[in-house]
């Protein structure tokens, strides 16, 4: 059997794909890489794109919907892992791009799944990258801790109560993927008067990156998925100094 890679990318900057990212992508493995729908783009393929070099013309797009639906997204992580368990039987190894990095809230992990159930004798390996908080924490010069500060990760998703529980519990709080609740968020941040502590990050270190210091600004508008909040809450640390994002971004 060949090895299946899920090689991290970084969120959008080429200049953060690693060393062994880039050594993997200049090898001769198949590329594969993911799409919302049959015939879309991919961010992730973008990002290589963005670095200068060409496809392989044996990459292959694998398609992963965007919905919350179990049965449906089984059946297309099914659909993809075989063409990547005939690929790896047939002795070449496969590189799966991943945006960000493959351990975190990544599609790569359902693959290697799947594609482990099919072939015991599957090799699956990871290779990490910069995550996207953390390239959009140094873009907009916002630690995500210090010293003993406790940080929590979380897909917005998960709901008002949820972040809110956090928000109190938290130093940093950093919400993924906010467009769906995104004016409810900006709700629930003035209510318990953190926007001033709050940067949002859209496509953090590519050329369409987008920083926003006065969040509340953004009620109303439409953002890309691939957006976040950073939220540092001052009221767990009172007399010590406001950190925040530098007043200079938009």
């Amino acid at each position: 059997m060949a090895v299946l890679y899920g090689v991290s990318l970084g969120p959008g900057d080429p200049g953060l794909i690693t060393r062994k990212a880039w050594e993997l992508l200049n090898s001769d493995a198949d590329w594969v890489y993911p799409v919302r729908k049959k015939g879309g783009k991919s961010y992730a393929l973008a990002i290589v794109q963005a670095s200068g070099l060409p496809i392989p013309e044996s990459s292959q797009a694998l398609v992963f919907p965007m919905t919350h639906d179990m049965d449906i997204l089984a059946r297309y992580w099914l659909q993809a892992a075989e063409v990547v368990v005939d690929k790896l039987r047939e002795g070449r190894d496969v590189v799966f791009l991943v945006e960000g990095d493959a351990s975190t809230f990544s599609t790569f992990q359902h693959l290697a799944k799947t594609v482990m159930a099919l072939d015991e004798d599957a090799e699956v390996v990871t290779v990490p990258g910069v995550t996207s908080f953390n390239a959009a924490a140094a873009r907009a010069d916002m630690p995500l801790a210090d010293t003993d500060d406790t940080v929590a990760i979380i897909p917005a998703g998960y709901g008002l109560q949820m972040i809110e529980r956090l928000l109190d519990d938290f130093d940093t709080l950093v919400l993924l993927k906010v467009k769906p609740l995104l004016d409810d968020i900006l709700a629930l941040l003035d209510r318990r008067q953190l926007s001033d502590q709050a940067c949002f990050i859209e496509k953090a270190g590519s050329s369409e990156e987008k920083i926003v210091h006065n969040i509340q600004s953004l009620k109303g508008k439409k953002v890309n998925y691939l957006s976040l909040i950073l939220v540092h809450n001052t009221q767990r640390k009172r007399g010590e100094m406001i950190r925040g994002c530098r007043k200079k971004t938009i």
